[in-house]
């Protein structure tokens, strides 16, 4: 009996052992993956920072030459050495503002006709076509905006909207002027196209995740799909097509090949949307292999510079929004 007792107190000890020791090794590798992730989001955090420390460095001999004035001028001349970021600001924010324009409404259409209208049979040879145009180089997009896209503006678009807004006060010097093909209305055309999938994709993943019983309940009630996708569907996915709609926006403003190869790249600022233009990414991609001396590449990282507070200030508000729209729905 005693025998009996010391083997089964033995083999409770060595129980008691083994759970220490699965206990220990749990713990160890939980505080392993700990410092890695923590690891992971401080790299990130560091990575940002010297981006920041990087561009801000570097800009601070342009804005104590020019101060103020290197954002409120449009004078970009390297020769004599004075530079303005004013045409670059406008034309990035322009482009970036008509695409999404043009985008936004175009993407959610396909998404709502995708989850709700579309046959099954052609649902997926059109998902994989908005794939397709999401992995398109941005230089293809380019080359065939050059060299399609801009000759059939210039022969058919642009003239025939020039003769239509002739006599219309606003419009008539929002498309006026000579019909080159290249400007910004067409590098917003290439924009739209380049972001149009990333609205889309995520704009029909998140419709796809909504609940089938909401839907449902609401035809029951005798709704139409346009009433259902207004009043369920995107209330229930603003969030992720608020999201999508940034991502887009976020490629519109700093894309830079494609942009470079349609706007025309002048320096200037000017009413028509058909005149040549430029943006803050297309000049740095222009420039900075030709800038010599140290303000004319001061003055290009300060546009980056510039680029970067610019999207921060849209990531910023749109984070803004969302608070707001949640406290609403509380």
């Amino acid at each position: 009996m005693v025998d009996v007792a010391w083997q089964h107190e033995d083999e409770a000890s060595q129980d008691v052992a083994e759970r220490a020791r699965v206990l220990q090794k749990l713990k160890a590798s939980d505080t392993f993956f700990r410092i890695l992730t923590r690891s992971a989001a401080i790299f990130v955090l560091m990575m940002l920072g010297g981006v920041i420390i990087s561009l801000i460095s570097g800009s601070i001999p342009a804005f104590r030459e020019f101060g103020f004035s290197f954002v409120s001028t449009q004078i970009w001349n390297p020769v004599t050495e004075k530079f303005g970021a004013v045409a670059p600001i406008y034309g990035t924010i322009v482009t970036s503002f008509l695409a999404m324009l043009i985008a936004v409404p175009f993407g959610l259409l396909i998404a709502m006709f995708l989850t709700e209208l579309c046959p099954l049979w052609l649902r997926r040879p059109i998902g994989i076509a908005i794939e397709l145009l999401a992995g398109i180089p941005s230089i293809i997009y380019g080359i065939w905006g050059l060299f399609v896209l801009a000759p059939f503006f210039a022969d058919h678009v642009q003239p025939t909207l020039i003769a239509a807004t002739r006599n219309i006060p606003v419009l008539s010097s929002l498309f006026a002027g000579p019909p080159y093909g290249i400007g910004i209305f067409t590098a917003s055309i290439i924009l739209a196209i380049m972001v149009l999938p990333f609205i889309t994709s995520i704009s029909r993943d998140v419709f796809d995740a909504v609940p089938p019983v909401l839907k449902e309940a609401a035809y029951g009630l005798g709704c139409s799909t346009w009433e259902v996708m207004r009043f369920v569907v995107l209330p229930y996915t603003r969030v992720g097509v608020i999201g999508g709609v940034m991502l887009g926006l976020g490629r519109a403003l700093g894309e830079t090949m494609a942009v470079t190869f349609v706007i025309g790249n002048a320096h200037k600022i000017n009413a028509s949307l058909l005149a040549p233009g430029t943006t803050i990414a297309a000049t740095i991609a222009n420039e900075f292999t030709e800038a010599v001396g140290d303000l004319y590449t001061s003055s290009l990282i300060a546009l980056g510079l510039i680029l970067f507070v610019i999207t921060f200030i849209v990531l910023a508000l749109a984070r803004f929004l969302l608070m707001r729209i949640e406290g609403k729905v509380g």
